[in-house]
């Protein structure tokens, strides 16, 4: 009975057991280099799209220094405007005191 036992689960291990146990091996390994695999591609179009959102922005740095204006330019600017509107309001200074001198010699 023992023998027979035996040589019954030595039979369910050879044909049930091992071929499905292959089987199971087969697709675990299958599926660890399909995974592998999408996740080199992955990195790869990671890689492509911080590359071209490098480019961008330096594009765009270029841009911005090219077209807008510095710091010391803009001072330099509000420096010549503030002179302008000194002088205009010293005009119109001039002006009404003379106004006022030709007023004042009419009455």
């Amino acid at each position: 009975m023992n023998t027979l036992l035996e040589s019954g689960l030595i039979w369910w291990i050879t044909a049930f057991d091992l071929p499905a146990m292959s089987g199971l091996l087969f697709m675990i390994w299958k599926a660890r280099q399909d995974s592998e695999r999408s996740i080199k591609i992955l990195h790869d179009q990671l890689e492509v799209r911080c590359s071209q959102l490098r480019e961008a922005l330096s594009a765009f740095k270029l841009e911005v220094a090219k077209n807008y204006a510095s710091v010391s330019d803009l001072k330099d600017l509000e420096g010549r405007i503030v002179t302008h509107l000194l002088r205009i309001e010293t005009k119109l200074d001039q002006t009404a005191l003379k106004a006022e001198a030709l007023r004042s010699k009419q009455d």
